[in-house]
């Protein structure tokens, strides 16, 4: 049967995570967060919303079959 004091004290613990500040909680979190926000709040841009209103209209016509030879 181990000895399972021996055991323990054979184990090195693993190294704990030091807090490299980049935690969701993290300076850098913050200022994402709130960059992040103001994007959201921006306009989408004219040309993108004629991109898709083009794409709506050429999935709603019917399909036309390929002209052959």
């Amino acid at each position: 049967m181990r000895d399972k004091s021996k055991m323990n004290e054979m184990t090195n613990p693993r190294p704990r995570r030091s807090d490299d500040g980049l935690g969701p909680n993290s300076d850098i979190g913050a200022k994402l967060r709130a960059y992040y926000g103001t994007v959201q709040e921006e306009p989408i841009p004219e040309k993108f919303l004629d991109l898709l209103e083009k794409l709506d209209q050429a999935e709603d016509k019917p399909a036309t079959p390929p002209k052959g030879n």
